[in-house]
């Protein structure tokens, strides 16, 4: 049987509550901090963070923080007996000589309580020479600075391509970040054993990556070190490379002390210190033909890198790789770089700079539409990729059609054309209220850009008694991940769900992992799961083979039976089966690996094949908007999304539902900022808890929210069939962005292009329905 097959009755595809979600919801499950409280002598951390946002460190008194009761020591640069630099570019000191934003650890205190380690980093006196700081990516835009390679995507000559244009567009955009805010924020918890082994408990999303910069803090082997990750209480990609610093500076207190040390950062800290989705600025050059259809495209993407590079490459490489979105543009030429500004390391979030890249063009499409005289879904659908085209780095489209068949198919289950009627009859007849509806497609690639990470590993062990217990690399945030690996091993050993129980993650289990990230982890995961439990099958199957009298290749597992094909009435209980083979000394255990083939990409000439296939997805939205406040709704949302055959339907619906809110937070609500002025504030996160940051809730959900999963959509070569779902369908809340804009455009004149900022905020929302109702006044007066 092939990696995409499935049997027939399997445990995959079966829609099944998450396998913690009972935990979750009674209290009982257990993060990382929560595993503090079972240690003796916990010491905890708190750090001495900088008022400024760039500032040279002159000196540094720790006495007045001993003073303070409970304090038990204070971690500088001087205690580090490796390497003091908790990044994998060395350009990140874990504790740093010179402050490079607001908030930024200079030393860690460690005591007693969190209140002493808090009260102690109060009297750590620092004293600080400011230097001059950059804020804003068009301030590092105007002072040319940059970090990290600049990265160029090119096709064709955009020179001829724009000569064969009938209509030439240019334009500046300005998308905004994004703060992760998972529910659980940055935790690590450390001890050390007698033989000297780092133990860690990390909320991380790539624990070889904290055990490795671990390590070279701390000056030992990898082996010395073991990192575990439970769960995480959410991670969006935020808990990809953050974790490491954190991890490193309990371990080094741990093995300092002689006493487990637990850090966790509460809300302000962790919003104030770790990295966020990257704010860009794009300025653009865009060519249509007399029909519509994209001549040339001329883009500049300056991402906001923050004070270190951390991801920021990759991420641009991805945005890059995503300009195209579903669309094909036959000349390119698109130039990435990364502004070094003084705030937080931007760093990986849910979509990986695909988002921003996507929205270059998608907003260009709904500036220009009414300039061409077409609506905005028609002007998307005469672009789509048809079958045979590549993309601008060279990759073929492949099931290109199926974008075309998913946007038929939701075109006709939203019934947009007559709601299309609705919306213009309900805006002819409300002056101060308007509605918007918006179709938007997405096609976006699977796999990461770095092609090293694109495998995978998991350890599954068969105890005498038939029950299962699975280990492998990918973590746990939510997203479903175990749940679906515990599916896939029941599958593959043809047991049922009951029997497959799942440990934690851990380095000592399984090393060499890649990050749980990149939408990849059930693919990489589910592989090296279903390998490791095929070779325990195999030996079975032989040992079955010779009972029942039939070749190996003629013995079938399913639901707990073990039988000859055809014949279920000559079935061997699996139990029985596990337990004569062990007694013939049979191996029941199984090392699983999986490399995702096919793969090959040119970072420096941006050409290749860096995705093992397109997840394609596509959404409708209404809104409505007050047109005296910009406040607006959420009327109706309708989402078709393709994950190939589903490994877990439930978990996939909840994940595109959560995707959707959250690029709707993005895209509408969730607006970061930080002090621009030059006073002593400067570089300061100014929304830096919930009260400030506003975050999408129950009443920013759409009334009424129609979620389908795209049928008979089998991805060959990938686990059971199956496509990644975390990433994508954040995208599709582009929709609801358009779906503001139209309504906005519908209080103006038509054929006029209506400009809306990233987030559309109600204030963003306000100021562009009123530039189009000035509009309108200026070509109707006395309107």
């Amino acid at each position: 049987m092939s990696l995409h097959e499935r049997p027939d009755a399997a445990p995959v595809g079966e829609a099944i509550p998450h396998e913690s979600a009972a935990l979750h919801v009674t209290g009982h499950a257990l993060y990382t901090d929560d595993l503090g409280v079972r240690l003796q002598n916990l010491l905890h951390a708190w750090p001495v963070g900088s008022p400024h946002a760039h500032a040279r460190v002159t000196g540094l008194d720790t006495q007045g923080a001993h003073a303070v009761p409970g304090v038990v020591r204070v971690l500088t640069a001087a205690d580090v007996p490796g390497v003091n630099d908790a990044g994998v570019k060395g350009d990140e000191p874990l504790f740093p000589t010179v402050a490079m934003y607001h908030g930024h650890p200079v030393a860690w205190v460690l005591a007693d309580s969190e209140d002493a380690a808090r009260l102690g980093a109060a009297a750590v006196q620092v004293s600080y020479e400011p230097l001059p700081s950059v804020i804003t990516v068009r301030e590092a835009i105007a002072q040319d600075a940059f970090q990290g390679a600049q990265s160029t995507l090119s096709r064709g000559d955009v020179t001829v391509g724009f000569e064969q244009a009938a209509h030439v567009f240019t334009g500046e955009f300005d998308i905004g970040g994004q703060e992760h805010f998972y529910l659980e924020t940055n935790a690590a918890l450390a001890h050390v054993d007698e033989a000297g082994q780092v133990f860690i408990q990390s909320s991380t999303q790539h624990p070889t990556e904290t055990q490795e910069i671990t390590a070279h803090v701390l000056g030992l082997p990898s082996s010395f070190v073991t990192v575990q990750c439970l769960r995480m209480g959410g991670g969006f990609g935020g808990k990809e490379m953050q974790p490491h610093g954190y991890a490193a500076v309990a371990a080094l207190g741990a093995t300092l002390t002689g006493r487990p040390v637990r850090l966790r950062l509460n809300r302000t800290l962790d919003m104030t210190q770790t990295g966020k989705r990257h704010p860009f600025h794009a300025a653009w050059k865009a060519g249509f033909d007399a029909d519509g259809r994209f001549t040339a495209l001329e883009v500049t993407l300056t991402s906001d890198g923050g004070w270190s590079l951390d991801l920021s490459e990759p991420v641009m490489a991805r945005a890059l790789c995503h300009l195209d979105n579903a669309y094909f543009i036959p000349h390119v030429h698109a130039r990435g770089r990364i502004a070094r500004t003084n705030k937080t390391s931007q760093t990986a979030f849910r979509g990986f700079g695909g988002p921003q890249g996507m929205l270059v063009t998608e907003d260009i499409l709904g500036r220009v539409a009414p300039l061409l005289g077409l609506d905005a879904h028609e002007l998307r659908a005469r672009n789509f990729y048809q079958p045979g085209e590549a993309t601008p780095y060279g990759q073929p489209v492949r099931h290109a059609e199926r974008m075309h068949d998913l946007w038929a198919q939701l075109l006709a289950r939203s019934d947009f054309q007559a709601r299309r009627a609705q919306v213009e009859a309900f805006n002819a007849a409300h002056p101060h209220r308007k509605r918007g509806l918006s179709v938007t497609p997405v096609k976006f690639g699977i796999s990461f850009n770095f092609t090293a990470y694109n495998q995978a590993g998991a350890l599954v062990h068969v105890y005498k008694d038939g029950s299962v217990l699975i280990n492998h690399g990918g973590t746990e945030m939510g997203q479903g991940l175990h749940t679906k690996m515990m599916q896939v091993a029941a599958t593959a050993l043809g047991v049922p769900l009951s029997s497959v129980r799942l440990a934690p993650t851990r380095t000592d289990k399984v090393p060499n992992t890649s990050a749980t990230a990149a939408s990849s982890g059930a693919d990489l995961n589910g592989g090296a799961v279903k390998d490791a439990c095929d070779q325990i099958r195999a030996n079975l199957a032989a040992v079955a083979a010779g009972t029942l009298g039939v070749h190996p290749d003629d013995v079938r597992f399913e639901a707990g039976r073990v039988f000859p094909i055809g014949h279920p009435d000559r079935s061997l209980d699996w139990k029985t089966l596990v337990h004569d083979a062990y007694h013939l000394r049979t191996q029941l255990w199984a090392a699983g690996f999986y490399r995702t083939p096919g793969l090959h990409w040119d970072r420096v000439a941006m050409q290749g094949e860096p995705f093992k296939y397109f997840s394609y997805g596509a959404s409708v939205t209404e809104v409505e908007v007050d047109g005296f406040t910009g406040a607006y709704r959420v009327r109706r949302a309708d989402l078709l999304h393709d994950v190939g055959d589903s490994l877990s339907p439930l978990i996939d619906l909840g994940q595109v539902e959560g995707g959707y809110v959250q690029g709707l937070g993005w895209l509408t609500l969730e607006e970061l900022r930080w002090d621009e002025s030059d006073g002593p504030n400067r570089g300061r996160l100014q929304t830096q808890s919930a009260s400030t940051y506003k975050l999408p809730s129950f009443s920013e959900l759409p009334e009424q929210f129609n979620v389908g999963l795209l049928e008979r959509a089998t991805e060959s070569g990938v686990v059971y069939g199956s496509k990644a779902v975390g990433e994508p369908p954040l995208m599709l809340a582009i929709s609801a962005r358009e779906a503001l804009r139209e309504a906005c455009a519908a209080f103006g004149p038509p054929g006029r292009s209506t400009l809306l900022n990233s987030p559309a905020t109600p204030e963003a929302v306000y100021w562009a329905l009123h530039e189009a109702r000035t509009a309108r006044r200026e070509e109707v007066p006395g309107d």
